[in-house]
């Protein structure tokens, strides 16, 4: 299920998103949280089973696309359909107010995705 990112669990979006390589260096990864914190157009969700497995990371443009550029899941639990699922609950949530893309960093997967799952 997907819950919304809160400071509290600061830490454990900081390690989920360090496996983007995009996200290694801390000082960037900082300030991507910084802006998930403080952005109202930035949207960070994390998975939750039993723990916490996986993060979502969306921005909206235009008040009428939501992009998704972060999807990260935890290595031990890859290839399980968690990252799927991420993208299928957030167009759910999405449909009907944003027409959900995904940025350059995040397309190949969500197109991977996106033909298991109808378009909204």
């Amino acid at each position: 299920m997907l819950i919304r990112y809160k400071k509290n669990l600061e830490k454990i979006a900081m390690g989920l998103l360090s496996f983007m390589p995009e996200e290694k260096d801390i000082k960037k990864l900082q300030e991507t949280i910084k802006e998930y914190e403080t952005n109202p157009d930035w949207h960070l969700y994390l998975w939750k089973e039993d723990d916490i497995l996986g993060a979502i990371g969306l921005r909206v443009e235009e008040d009428q696309y939501a992009i998704l550029q972060h999807i990260s899941v935890n290595p031990s639990y890859r290839n399980q359909g968690i990252g799927k699922q991420m993208i299928n609950e957030v167009r759910k949530n999405y449909e009907g107010t944003y027409k959900v893309y995904a940025d350059d960093l995040t397309e190949k997967f969500y197109n991977k995705c996106e033909g298991s799952e109808a378009e909204f």
